[in-house]
Parts: C-alpha cells; sequence; structure tokens
C-alpha cells in the first residue's frame, strides 16, 4: 500500500493516518536504531542546511531529533529534569535512498534487504518550545533555512507558543516549512481529522498556507520515511557565496574541559555554529565581536576577541575547511573561562578587519504586527514609545534596548549588549506583557 502524506483531501489524510496506526509493524528497537546510527560516527561529510525543530512545549520536539538522528539533545541537567528543552540542540543526520524498492530512510540498512544510498546530510536545530525562553528559539531561527512545525494530535490547534513560532519563522523571512502532525498513536482517526483541519485553519492566510502536512508517532517512528523524503523534497541549500569575507554566527559556545584536568591537558574554548557566507580553515585568525565585557575606570566596556583556530569539528569529524552549510564547532586557543555556559552566544565570527561594525545604539525601521502573537488574550500591539524596554533578536544574538526616541516609522534604541550588525538584518522585535516577552514586529537595521 502506497503512504500519503496529508496534503488536501479529507480522505488522503485518513488513510494516512489509518495505514499508518494499525498497518505498521512494531518499530525498530531503540537499540538497533542507535547502532544504525553510530555506524555513520566517522562520516565526515559536512550538512548541506540547519533545519529547526520548533513548536510548542512537549509537542515532540526533541523526540522527532531522536528518531531522526539517533541523538538525545536535551542533556543539560535542568532539562533532563523538567522534560523540557533549555538550550538550543544539535544533531546531524544523513539521508538514504534504496535503489531497490525506493523507500526513504535514516540508515543505510533497508528494510527489504538492500542497501540504501546516500542521498543528503543536514544538522537539525532543536529550539525551546517553552514560552518564557522565546529569546533562545528566536536565536535558533535565525540560523535556520528550514523549519519543521510540531503540533500535538492530542491537543487543540493552535497552542499559543505554536503561533508564535509560525509568526516568528515568517518575521525572519523562512521560506519553506513541514508541519508534522505529531503523537497520531494516542488519538482516533476521527480526532487526527479534526486536528487536520484545525492545522490547515491555522496555516490560512501565511506564507505557509500549502506547506506539506505528515501525520507522526515520533516515538514509534511511525511515518519516518515519509517525513525524510519530504525534506529532501522541500528543503534546499540556499545559494551561499563562500568566497565573500566569512561570517560566523555563534549559538553556542562551552568549555570541554573536565574538572581537575591538569593545564597540560587543558583545551582552548569552543564555539559551535553556521557560516552564512565565506570559509573557514585550521589556522585562521579570527575576530571575535562584540567580544567580552570587561570593567575598566569604573565602566563596562566590551573588547574584541581575537584567537587563531586549532582544528573543526563538522559532520561527526574532523576537517579542514567548511563554508555555508550545516552547524560545525571551532576549537581555538580561547581561555576556556571566556567560552564557559553560552558567553559567546550571539557572537559574529570573521577575518579581522574584515567585520560587520560593533553598535551599542542600533537604529531600525519598525514593522509592527496588528496583535499579539502567544498571549492568551490576543492584544492588540500599542506603538513603540520612548524610554520603553524591547527585546531585540539579531543574528543569533538577543539583547535588550531602550527606546531612546521615535519616528515616521523609524526607532533608536541604546542597547545593553552590543551587537555586530550590518544594515538590512532583520531584527525580531518582543515586548514584555504579563511577565513573558512577546512578539510584536521586526525591524530593518538602517
Amino acid at each position: 500500500m502506497v503512504k500519503k502524506t496529508a496534503e488536501s483531501k479529507k480522505t488522503e489524510h485518513k488513510t494516512t493516518v489509518k495505514h499508518e496506526k494499525h498497518s505498521k509493524t512494531e518499530p525498530k528497537s531503540e537499540a538497533k536504531h542507535e547502532k544504525a546510527h553510530k555506524a555513520e560516527k566517522h562520516d565526515t561529510i559536512m550538512p548541506e542546511l540547519n533545519i529547526g525543530m520548533v513548536g510548542h512545549v512537549d509537542h515532540g520536539k526533541t523526540t522527532l531529533v531522536k528518531a531522526l538522528s539517533g541523538k538525545w539533545t536535551s542533556v543539560h541537567s535542568e532539562e533532563i529534569k523538567r522534560g523540557i528543552t533549555i538550550r538550543l540542540g544539535y544533531a546531524d543526520v544523513s539521508f538514504y535512498k534504496c535503489p531497490k524498492c525506493e523507500e526513504y530512510s535514516v540508515v543505510p540498512e533497508c528494510k527489504c534487504g538492500g542497501k540504501a544510498e546516500f542521498v543528503k546530510k543536514i544538522s537539525l536545530v532543536d529550539a525551546p518550545g517553552h514560552e518564557s525562553l522565546m529569546a533562545t528559539m528566536l536565536c535558533g531561527a535565525n540560523i535556520m533555512d528550514g523549519a519543521i512545525l510540531l503540533v500535538s494530535a492530542n491537543e487543540k490547534c493552535p497552542m499559543p507558543q505554536t503561533q508564535e513560532h509560525l509568526m516568528a519563522l515568517q518575521i525572519i523571512g523562512m521560506k519553506n516549512i513541514i508541519v508534522v502532525q505529531n503523537k497520531i498513536d494516542l488519538v482516533s482517526d476521527e480526532r487526527a481529522e479534526s486536528n487536520y483541519k484545525e492545522i490547515k485553519e491555522m496555516l490560512k492566510g501565511t506564507a505557509f498556507a500549502d506547506a506539506p502536512i505528515i501525520p507522526m508517532s515520533a516515538v514509534h517512528a511511525i511515518n519516518l520515511d515519509v517525513l525524510v523524503k519530504s525534506i529532501i523534497e522541500n528543503f534546499h541549500a540556499s545559494a551561499k557565496d563562500a568566497k565573500k569575507s566569512p561570517r560566523m554566527y555563534v549559538a553556542r559556545s562551552f568549555d570541554i574541559n573536565k574538572p581537575g584536568a591538569k593545564p597540560s591537558q587543558m583545551k582552548g574554548g569552543i564555539l559551535g555554529g553556521v557560516l552564512k557566507q565565506g570559509e573557514l580553515q585550521t589556522g585562521d585568525e579570527i575576530e571575535i565581536l562584540p567580544g567580552y565585557e570587561v570593567e575598566e575606570r569604573n565602566a563596562k566596556i566590551w573588547k574584541p576577541l581575537k584567537t587563531k583556530i586549532v582544528s573543526i569539528l563538522a559532520g561527526g569529524g574532523e576537517v579542514e575547511k567548511v563554508g555555508p552549510g550545516g552547524t560545525f564547532a571551532l576549537m581555538t586557543k580561547l581561555d576556556p573561562n571566556i567560552v564557559k555556559s553560552d558567553k559567546l552566544a550571539g557572537a559574529v565570527v570573521g577575518k579581522p578587519k574584515e567585520m560587520p561594525p560593533v553598535l551599542s545604539t542600533l537604529k531600525l525601521e519598525i514593522h509592527l504586527l496588528d496583535r499579539i502573537v502567544g498571549a492568551k488574550d490576543q492584544l492588540v500591539v500599542a506603538p513603540i514609545i520612548p524610554k520603553e524596554l524591547l527585546m531585540l533578536n539579531v543574528y543569533s544574538m538577543a539583547t535588550v534596548g531602550m527606546v531612546e526616541e521615535v519616528a515616521k516609522g523609524k526607532a533608536v534604541f541604546k542597547l545593553r549588549r552590543p551587537v555586530c550588525a550590518e544594515p538590512g538584518a532583520r531584527v525580531a522585535m518582543s515586548r514584555n506583557v504579563g511577565q513573558r516577552w512577546r512578539l510584536i514586529g521586526y525591524g530593518v537595521v538602517i
């Protein structure tokens, strides 16, 4: 029986749900799944693009990353304790297609017994869904090339953060998304059909009205092959100039040294992120802006950082050079104390004397939404006023800006933390409403 994705017709969606729920044999055991993924561990092909997992809290984002990559991205102690994603998580996954039965998979061994052929490799970015972590989600969205929006079939759609994430993707200029209707194993066919209609209604009038909707059970890997096929067909790497001056957006920074390590065994700080343009290679001297905060003469100032790339980790192994594409990590000569606990998240990396300016004052052309997204009551977005504090997301950086002046659709912000940005960059703007940062629109750097 041929599987179908839930695109438009009522009968098609019901057939997919029914077939997948009742006709699937029991899913591959987790141990086998992890073993198959580990077989590809030393494959150092650079991922082509970054795909984000977004949606309301507890709708299955991290579980789907696990189903695709074999990796559980929630490793922070508080994430494990609370069962939610707090920091951005990353995992690479390779996609395969069997030439014999034409089935898609995330492992080279096909169910038919044949050997599947490698198609492409991508990086997955697991973003938080909790409303209090919207800033982290927006930072992640700015480094995504495409997104998978998860909607739980056993809850009413849309949930507040589902709407907010959908709006955030439009604001940053995302072109393509895939909607995963997750947890179909927990609902009846009638509820699955009703939920599908709710999803279609939510997408109506947005840039994603025709996005594919795929019914799934991430925990049982049901319809995983259908999702892989859809990712391959719908997401393509955008044109990025590898010859331009490099621009790396740092999403994570950390110290990999274990407590008690001897000085001779210590390794420099790690920077993780993506290259939007240009190339970086081992041995390159790099500059990191806005750098790090120090106090001099009773005043806090930001100083740029310069270091060398010791090694580059991408695609599951060490490589000599990276270009625009998926996520990777730079091992540097930086003091581990400077980078630990994501201290440099949001920074921009490039070649010295070729970097964008560091701005402590930001002038934006303002574009406000009609209503506040994500709040229980969809309040009208009031105009921006002087002295107001807004959260601003610039590339992978989150900062707070005080409005200094507003006039003719433009506003000037004094930033608490400076940013490294070029004219034309999009900036997501959020206002504190009910003790939560709520998305209210975007600005364009002038």
